[in-house]
């Protein structure tokens, strides 16, 4: 970890990132544990509810795509800071617009602001210890922090009456304004020009700019990984609490405490997988948590008690919690040899978040909620099966795996 922050600017940009990304969590899951609030309010059905969760994955997938090349054209800074106002203003939408259209846009500005401060984090903390998984991990577990901050801070709010869900909103608009400014701080264009001409210098060779990463295995292998991740991931994290709710498991606030409960675990799991990373290899670190992936979200499904249900979510959340990081750090040397591979991948997994919640949202609405969280059962066998493809090929000696 020396080694690689060794100047003064690598260390702000750790610092700088990380709290963005906490903040981030904090702004892009607000939307699962407002769901509620927002059908309840505004009348929402299922569909639409699974339609504007599905347009907050549809913002994060144009994001993701768009901001690569942004960062190409305007720099990193000028990109973040564009995509980073569309979160300050989204809660504006929800609070002031009151018709379903105001709705729609303001998912998709949350998504668009997700989407491109994955992209920006996740390529400059790699730049700072490529393929290195602790790094990555310790990234996500600030978006960890934030996501189950959240849940609390809105129970608090709607403690006493359930239409201060609003003030939760105002409060949100002020970390978006934060959010912004934390971003504006990180020192990165200054950094990449140093980097560049200290690479001429020694006769070093830049990012290439062209496609050649969709030639590469590992590149179709971390993306169908992530896809299916985020299938399952949007899916729980989107629709969690609505069905714990209205399928009458649990009451409103714990239906909300249980979404807090989840993100302590992925916590938990982040930090406990940034640790082993270390210690173990990391593809074999990736089996067993997508067998425990699959085994709890069994567990969470069928479990009709509080004292199983919790402990579906603590292990589902802890099981899940270092997947993604873990599997992007796999394709570290190839997202810093190709410029746009990042992009790529976060734009081609992202289409999992976007189906995902719509899915589930019209089979709820034909067949009820139960069925609509069953469909994320298929999606979290087939993830393990591609996960079980991916060791075998590193096995094989194909992959990055340092």
């Amino acid at each position: 970890m020396v080694q690689s922050l060794d100047t003064k600017e690598k260390k702000q940009q750790l610092f700088f990132c990380y709290s963005a990304f906490l903040i981030n969590g904090l702004l892009a899951l607000s939307i699962g544990s407002l769901l509620p609030f927002l059908k309840e309010a505004r009348g929402l059905s299922y569909a639409f509810s699974g339609l504007i969760v599905s347009l907050h994955s549809v913002g994060n997938l144009i994001a993701s795509f768009t901001a690569g090349i942004l960062s190409v054209t305007l720099g990193r800074k000028k990109g973040i800071l564009l995509f980073e106002s569309f979160f300050a203003t989204a809660f504006l939408l929800i609070i002031f617009g009151k018709a379903p259209v105001f709705l729609a846009i303001a998912f998709l500005f949350t998504g668009l602001a997700r989407g491109a401060a994955s992209n920006f984090n996740n390529t400059v903390i790699n730049d700072l210890a490529p393929g290195q998984a602790w790094i990555i991990n310790g990234l996500h577990a600030m978006f960890s922090i934030g996501a189950f901050l959240f849940p609390l801070l809105l129970t608090a709010f709607t403690a006493k009456t359930s239409d201060n869900w609003i003030m939760a909103c105002f409060f949100m608009f002020a970390m978006g304004i934060l959010c912004w400014f934390l971003y504006f701080l990180i020192p990165v264009d200054p950094m990449e020009a140093g980097r560049k001409k200290e690479e001429k210098k020694k006769g070093g060779t830049q990012k290439k700019t062209g496609y050649g990463f969709f030639a590469e295995p590992i590149f179709w292998l971390c993306t169908l990984v992530l896809f299916f991740y985020l299938c399952a991931e949007q899916g729980v994290i989107g629709w969690m609490i609505t069905y714990f709710k209205d399928s009458g498991y649990l009451s409103a606030s714990l239906s909300q405490i249980m979404a807090s409960v989840l993100w302590i675990m992925i916590l938990f799991g982040r930090l406990a997988v940034a640790w082993l990373s270390t210690k173990i290899k990391k593809e074999n670190l990736l089996v067993f948590m997508g067998i425990g992936f699959v085994f709890f979200f069994f567990l969470l499904l069928f479990s009709r008690s509080t004292g199983m249900i919790v402990l579906g979510i603590m292990g589902f959340g802890f099981s899940m919690a270092g997947i993604y990081p873990t599997t992007v750090s796999f394709a570290g040397t190839l997202i810093q040899k190709y410029a746009l591979s990042w992009s790529f991948i976060l734009t081609l997994a992202s289409m999992g978040s976007i189906i995902m919640p719509s899915i589930i949202g019209r089979i709820a609405e034909h067949l009820g909620i139960g069925y609509g969280m069953s469909s994320v059962a298929v999606v979290v066998l087939i993830d393990l099966l591609l996960i079980l493809g991916l060791k075998g090929f590193c096995k094989k000696g194909f992959a990055n795996v340092g």
